[in-house]
């Protein structure tokens, strides 16, 4: 019995030699070749200078930049590698829906809505308006007949406070009425063609995703 037990013993030593020459060797091989993602070859340690400089280089983001003039798409870039949430499609559509609730709200003297749209100082200049037309007692009917052209005028990250104009092209139809309800100036029928330069600034640092309204101009 110990003789059958010590013939078996040798038959599979000599089988397992024979898999390590044909399978050992070739995996030894293979593993030199492909090392582990947590290992770092040539004697380097992990998380070491020489092991993060052969690491690869995570691949760079995709950012949509339809539309954008070549000297804007360096503020872009930045913007979006500063938050990563960022999506410069949902920000220019973002864009254009508050510069038509913006407008809205300062023709309807509504200054809530302002409040939550605007910084400071454009919410004082917004407001400041409305008190000297209420104290004329005048009101404004104007109408957006449409939009025709929206695109971004300049992109910028100073420190983590993210600032976009934007460029918005609008037909609109402006009447001034006085307390009576008569019309002193503008007119329903003509629609003149409004250029606008709109700067929208947000920290991407914070948790509140929302950008805000921090400068108009004249475009």
């Amino acid at each position: 019995m110990i003789i059958e037990i010590v013939i078996l013993a040798m038959i599979a030593a000599f089988l397992g030699l024979r898999l390590y020459s044909v399978l050992g060797q070739r995996a030894e091989h293979e593993e030199e070749s492909v090392p582990h993602r947590f290992d770092a070859g040539d004697g380097q340690q992990a998380g070491s200078p020489q092991a993060q400089a052969a690491a690869p280089a995570a691949a760079p983001r995709v950012i949509e930049m339809e539309g954008v003039m070549p000297a804007v798409e360096r503020g872009v870039r930045d913007i979006a590698e500063a938050d990563r949430n960022f999506d410069l499609s949902m920000f220019i559509e973002g864009a254009k829906g508050a510069y038509e609730m913006v407008l809205e709200a300062y023709w309807n003297g509504d200054r809530e809505t302002l409040r939550e749209l605007c910084d400071d100082d454009v919410y004082a200049g917004f407001s400041a308006a409305i008190d000297a037309r209420e104290e004329a007692g005048e009101t404004l009917d104007n109408k957006l007949i449409r939009v025709e052209e929206t695109r971004v005028h300049s992109a910028s990250l100073d420190g983590r406070m993210a600032r976009i104009a934007m460029l918005f092209v609008a037909d609109i139809a402006a009447v001034t009425r006085d307390k009576d309800g008569n019309v002193v100036a503008g007119s329903l029928d003509d629609a003149i063609e409004s250029r606008d330069v709109w700067t929208f600034s947000r920290n991407v640092a914070a948790r509140d995703p929302n950008w805000v309204l921090d400068e108009t101009d004249e475009g």
